[in-house]
């Protein structure tokens, strides 16, 4: 093939695709003419390279077919577009789905933790469950001093990685259905035993003063991790009109999106944690950031979350990311 005379018969529709491809906008009948030359110049790239692949006519080519490509397919969704949807519309609709399933979690933790406490602290033979010597020392300094004794930066980290790790766990073993619950027994159970040592070692208020800061939010992100592993069984459980893959890889693209949120939210618990709980401040300001930072999150679920459920927003990855979810004809 005559390279020379190829490109001089083709070059007038190469730089019309060129020109084409380089404009904002293109009226119905250049849209026309722009997929054609599209077309037509994929087809001379292919004769290019298969006479000279190595000529700078094929690279020239590859870059205009490049440019027209991106004109008629679009670009992708701006980062800070899809950045402000994810935060007001697809993570507070995740926590909205899960909000009863939360909260009935919070009133069975609380009530084991509880149970645990009375136990611990009516136990006739305490002491052959922890000394008398040691239950003294954790009331009057372990406890306490467990959220002072490392430099609060480094204190935050090692809580948030610890709590991050738990929550994930939650979620994606909890198509188990069991170790969310082993989990939270777990944890409600550490909680009561070390409530009731306080409580029978006269430290009520310095158990609550150094509890309430930072758990409040942290254990309702606990909470809500579950909730997502829990609602990933149950879809494995009783898939409804789906088949059971179909629901349980529905639910638990949905609560991809929780675990991402629980890391940012457990962020916070953790900056609360590290910085505040010790800090030496007021009582009522220390669980009063407390407080706020869970009405916060109450306030982002409840608010957005609703709004967006009443929208159609469901929280699942769209087509573009998840793909094709069953195979049709």
């Amino acid at each position: 093939m005559d390279t020379d005379a190829f490109i001089a018969v083709h070059q007038p529709e190469w730089d019309r695709l060129d020109r084409l491809a380089r404009r904002s906008r293109l009226s119905a009948a250049e849209a026309d003419e722009l997929l054609l030359l599209y077309q037509r110049t994929s087809t001379h790239l292919s004769i290019v390279q298969a006479a000279e692949p190595d000529s700078p006519v094929a690279a020239q080519l590859s870059v205009r077919l490049g440019r027209a490509r991106a004109h008629l397919t679009g670009g992708g969704e701006n980062p800070l577009t899809a950045m402000a949807y994810f935060f007001t519309q697809t993570l507070p609709v995740a926590f909205y789905r899960l909000r009863w399933l939360t909260v009935v979690i919070a009133v069975l933790f609380l009530a084991v933790a509880a149970a645990a406490g009375y136990w611990t602290h009516q136990h006739p033979q305490l002491d052959m469950i922890m000394p008398a010597e040691a239950r003294q020392q954790y009331a009057q300094q372990g406890f306490v001093d467990y959220y002072s004794e490392h430099p609060s930066s480094s204190f935050a980290s090692q809580v948030w990685t610890n709590n991050a790790w738990i929550a994930a766990q939650c979620v994606a073993f909890g198509v188990s259905g069991i170790w969310p619950l082993f989990i939270l027994g777990v944890n409600s159970v550490s909680v009561g035993i070390a409530a009731g040592v306080m409580y029978e070692q006269g430290a009520a208020a310095d158990f609550w003063l150094s509890i309430l800061p930072h758990g409040l939010m942290e254990l309702t992100a606990i909470f809500v991790a579950a909730a997502a592993g829990l609602r990933i069984f149950w879809a494995w459980v009783a898939p409804g009109q789906r088949t059971r893959l179909s629901a349980l890889a529905g639910e638990a693209r949905r609560l991809i999106t929780v675990a991402i949120g629980l890391v940012l939210v457990l962020l916070v618990a953790g900056v609360v944690e590290g910085f505040v709980t010790p800090a030496p401040w007021p009582d009522w300001l220390r669980i009063g950031i407390g407080a706020a930072v869970l009405a916060g999150y109450w306030a982002y679920a409840l608010i957005l979350g609703s709004r967006a459920h009443r929208a159609g927003v469901t929280g699942d990855l769209g087509q573009h990311e998840s793909g094709d979810h069953e195979l049709t004809a």
